[in-house]
């Protein structure tokens, strides 16, 4: 399951962030990684941002980087 399945409301853990490369490695700078709880706060009504919760913050994130990470 990818962090762009959840719902608003929904929790899970970060599990992989997808392939190498710069996206992955800007996604880590931003604090997901590996083992890291995650939260859905809300989602744009499009679709594009999703905001989440981690780490004390709020963070949005485009639908295809969401479709990066996996959760659990």
């Amino acid at each position: 399951m990818t962090l762009r399945d959840l719902k608003p409301g929904d929790e899970g853990r970060v599990v992989s962030l997808g392939e190498k490369g710069p996206v992955r490695r800007r996604i880590m700078e931003m604090g997901v990684t590996p083992g890291t709880p995650i939260k859905v706060v809300k989602v744009a009504p499009l679709g594009d941002p999703i905001e989440v919760n981690l780490r004390g913050y709020e963070l949005s994130l485009r639908k295809d980087q969401a479709m990066r990470i996996v959760v659990e």
